[in-house]
């Protein structure tokens, strides 16, 4: 049967109606099949800062932090029952008096001077031990003035003298008839590796008073460790129940960037009482 061009015309929109209203209800009515979604990976059973602190809290990671950071330093590499030694210790109380143009004293393993430099008053600090030593030297200038932190500075290190240096810390502006009092000295033997962790330490950290500490100069290194420090060491310090030498003791065996000091630790009083590293029960 022949059929005109107008009826060809009118078959041909109607297929394709019907064509075009079959992918539309299929577009917004019709269901595909989608294999089912994945369930999420399991989380961690903890913040992720507790568990990177657990793991290096572990002595393989521990020992590989020695390499590293030995190699960077340029030392040898201590073993663990060398950073578990007790570090010798000294300490003088007595209030002493430094005048320029006087001999030096000697206390606690470092010989003490004082003098006048470019219209500063200087104290001279020389090691007169055999070893490298983290040392602190807690001075009131004679006059004591305001101006005296005001006076320009020094660089030098205020956390470790190594053996055999010498250090010139700025105390104050000369005055005539200027001197120093010494209140008090502590000193602790460190080995090399324990003497560079110990200069990337800001001194405020260790109780190192801010007249001091301004002018802190220590190693150049890739690593950062935080000048803040906790409101639990602070009161410590404060109250006398956490002292210099426990700060000191845990940063010459533990890297600050990575071992936060721990409010109950205190310094090692005999080799291997405790294993390192000592990790914070907080962390």
């Amino acid at each position: 049967m022949s059929i005109s061009d107008a009826q060809f015309r009118i078959g041909v929109a109607a297929s394709a109606l019907v064509l075009v209203t079959g992918l539309t209800v299929t577009r917004f009515f019709g269901s595909v099949s989608l294999p089912p979604k994945p369930e999420p990976p399991a989380s961690p059973t903890g913040p992720a800062s507790q568990l990177v602190a657990r793991s290096t809290a572990t002595g393989a990671v521990y020992q590989d932090f020695l390499a590293r950071d030995a190699a960077t330093a340029g030392v040898r590499v201590p073993t663990i029952e060398e950073m578990q030694r007790k570090l010798p210790y000294r300490s003088d109380q007595a209030r002493h008096v430094l005048e320029v143009g006087q001999p030096a004293i000697e206390l606690a393993g470092v010989r003490l001077a004082a003098r006048q430099l470019d219209g500063r008053l200087v104290l001279e600090i020389e090691n007169r031990t055999g070893s490298d030593l983290a040392y602190l030297v807690e001075t009131s200038p004679i006059p004591s003035s305001s101006a005296c932190h005001d006076a320009p500075a020094l660089p030098h290190n205020a956390m470790v003298l190594a053996r055999g240096e010498t250090q010139r810390r700025v105390e104050c502006t000369w005055q005539d008839g200027g001197a120093i009092a010494v209140t008090r000295v502590e000193t602790l033997e460190v080995s090399p590796l324990s003497a560079w962790y110990l200069s990337l330490v800001p001194p405020r950290v260790v109780g190192v008073e801010d007249r001091i500490a301004r002018s802190h100069q220590g190693v150049a290194a890739d690593v950062k460790c935080s000048p803040v420090v906790s409101q639990a060491v602070r009161s410590g310090l404060e109250r006398g129940e956490i002292g210099w030498r426990d700060l000191v003791d845990f940063y010459a065996r533990h890297r600050c960037p990575t071992y936060r000091f721990p409010p109950s630790y205190r310094a090692f009083k005999a080799d291997g009482e405790r294993d390192v590293p000592v990790a914070d029960p907080g962390m």
